[in-house]
C-alpha cells in the first residue's frame, strides 16, 4: 500500500438518499438497464495521464499537485502504478487507459525508453493478475516531446516519422500483451500552424500510410482489438487532419480503412469542432465507425479544451441515447479523459471527481434507456419519415430520374403542404425522462 489514499474506503452503491459522499448514489454496477448490467453498458475507465501524470499546470501557471510518484526514476514509475491500482480498486472501475510516456521515465535513447516501458508493462501484468481492472486501450504520446513539435506521422522529417512508428509498435505490443480491447491513435500535433510552411497533400499521405502500417501490424501480431482514431479539430495546431468524425471517415475512405478503423469520440473535441457530443456519436454510428468515448466537458466560457469531469445529466443523456440507439459500446468504453481543477489538491478530490462523474453517467444512462424503451421519440421520428416507406417513394429513390419525377409532379398536380417538426413537443417529451 502506498498510503496515498489512506482512510478512503472502497466506494459502494448506497442509493439516491445516501448522504455519504464516499458512496455511489446512482451507479450500481449490477443494476440491469434494458438488457445488460450497468457496468457492462458504461465500461468505465480511468485515464492514467490526467489522474496520475498531470501536475496541475495551466497556460499561466505551473505545477500545483504534489504526488509522491512524481519523478523520473523507475521507482517513481512503480509507485505510480501502485497508487493507480489502489485507486482502481477503491472505485471498482473495470478498465484503465495509458500512453507510454505516462507510465515510464524518458530514457537517454529510444532503446533506453523502450526498456523502461517494457519493465512497467511487465509490472502492469503482475498487477492485473491480482486486481480486476483490465486495459481498455493503450496509445502513444507523440505530441509532448519537442521532437514532435511539427507532428509525428505528418512531420517533414522522415526520422521523426520513423521514431513515431517505432513508438507505436512498442505501444501496440504492450496493449496486445496486456489484453487491451482497443488501440487508439491520437494525433495531438498532426496538423499545421501555418500554410506558409506546410504541404497539406504530402502530410495527409504520410498520415494515411502510417495508419495503414498500424492496421497491417495489428493483423500480423494477431491483435483482436479495435483500432481507433480520436478526432480533434485544433489546439494546439491551427488545423488537424482528423478534425471531426466526418473528416476522419473521408480520410479512412481515401486510404481504404473504413472497415478497419473506428473512432474514439471526446466530448471536448466535439465542442471545439462546432458540434455537439451527441451529433458526433450519432454520425459515427450512422457511418458504422462508432468505437469508444472519452467523457469530459469544456468550460463553455473558455475557447479551449479544459478536460473537466462531466456534471450535466441532460447533456450526458443525449450522448448515451445515441449510443443505446446504435446498439451500445462493444470493445469501447467510457474513459474519463478528465482532470482535476488545479486547486483540487487532495487525494479525496481525485476519488470524488470520479465518483460524481460515474453517478452523472449512470443517471444519464438510465434516463436514456427509459426514453428509448418508452418508444415515443422513435415513433415520432418514424412517423416523420413514413412517406419514404411507401412503394412509390422507394421507386423514386431507386430508379427515378429528374425527367420521370418532373412528369409525375405535373400529371398529379402535386402540391405538398409543410408539416410541423414538433421540436418543442419532443423537447418536452425528452425532459419528462431526464
Amino acid at each position: 500500500m502506498t498510503g496515498f489514499f489512506k482512510g478512503i474506503p472502497a466506494i459502494r452503491y448506497e442509493g439516491p438518499e445516501s448522504e455519504n459522499e464516499f458512496a455511489f448514489r446512482h451507479y450500481d454496477p449490477d443494476e440491469m438497464v434494458s438488457d445488460k448490467r450497468m457496468e457492462d453498458h458504461l465500461r468505465f475507465a480511468v485515464a492514467y495521464w490526467h489522474s496520475f501524470a498531470w501536475p496541475g499546470g495551466d497556460p499561466f501557471g505551473g505545477q500545483t499537485f504534489e504526488r509522491p510518484w512524481f519523478g523520473d526514476t523507475m521507482d517513481h514509475a512503480r509507485l505510480k502504478a501502485d497508487a493507480a491500482f489502489e485507486m482502481f480498486d477503491i472505485l471498482g472501475v473495470p478498465f484503465f487507459c495509458f500512453h507510454d510516456a505516462d507510465v515510464r521515465p524518458e530514457g537517454g535513447s529510444f532503446a533506453a525508453s523502450l526498456k523502461n516501458f517494457e519493465a512497467i508493462v511487465d509490472y502492469f501484468g503482475q498487477k492485473m493478475q491480482t486486481h480486476r481492472t483490465r486495459l481498455l486501450w493503450g496509445t502513444a504520446n507523440l505530441f509532448s516531446h519537442r521532437r514532435f513539435m511539427a507532428g509525428a506521422a505528418t512531420n517533414p522529417d522522415p526520422d521523426v516519422f520513423a521514431w513515431s512508428a517505432a513508438t507505436v509498435k512498442a505501444c501496440m505490443d504492450a496493449t496486445h500483451r496486456l489484453g487491451g480491447q482497443n488501440y487508439v491513435l491520437w494525433g495531438g500535433r498532426e496538423g499545421y500552424e501555418s500554410l506558409l510552411n506546410t504541404d497539406l497533400a504530402r502530410e495527409r499521405r504520410q498520415a494515411g500510410r502510417f495508419l495503414q502500417m498500424v492496421v497491417e501490424y495489428k493483423h500480423r501480431i494477431g491483435f483482436k482489438g479495435t483500432i481507433l482514431i480520436e478526432p480533434k479539430p485544433q489546439e494546439p495546431s491551427k488545423h488537424q487532419y482528423d478534425y471531426d468524425v466526418a473528416t476522419v471517415y473521408g480520410f479512412l475512405k481515401d486510404f481504404g480503412l473504413e472497415g478497419e478503423v473506428k473512432v474514439n469520440i471526446e466530448q471536448g473535441h466535439a465542442i471545439l469542432a462546432g458540434h455537439s457530443f451527441e451529433h458526433e456519436i450519432a454520425l459515427a454510428a450512422s457511418l458504422g465507425i462508432l468505437g469508444s468515448i472519452d467523457m469530459n466537458r469544456n468550460d463553455y466560457q473558455s475557447g479551449w479544451d479544459t478536460d473537466q469531469f462531466p456534471d450535466s445529466v441532460p447533456e450526458m443523456a443525449r450522448a448515451y441515447y445515441e449510443i443505446l440507439r446504435a446498439g451500445g459500446l462493444t470493445t469501447g468504453g467510457t474513459n474519463f479523459d478528465a482532470k482535476l481543477r488545479r486547486q483540487s489538491l487532495d487525494p479525496e478530490d481525485l476519488i470524488l471527481a470520479h465518483v460524481g462523474a460515474m453517478d452523472v453517467c449512470a443517471r444519464a444512462l438510465k434516463s436514456a434507456a427509459a426514453l428509448l424503451q418508452d418508444g415515443a421519440l422513435e415513433r415520432s421520428r418514424s412517423e416523420r419519415y413514413a412517406g419514404w416507406d411507401q412503394p412509390e417513394a422507394q421507386r423514386m429513390l431507386r430508379s427515378g430520374t429528374l425527367e420521370s419525377i418532373s412528369a409525375r409532379v405535373l400529371e398529379s398536380g402535386l402540391d405538398p403542404k409543410p408539416r410541423s417538426g414538433r421540436q418543442e413537443r419532443l423537447e418536452n417529451l425528452w425532459n419528462r425522462f431526464v
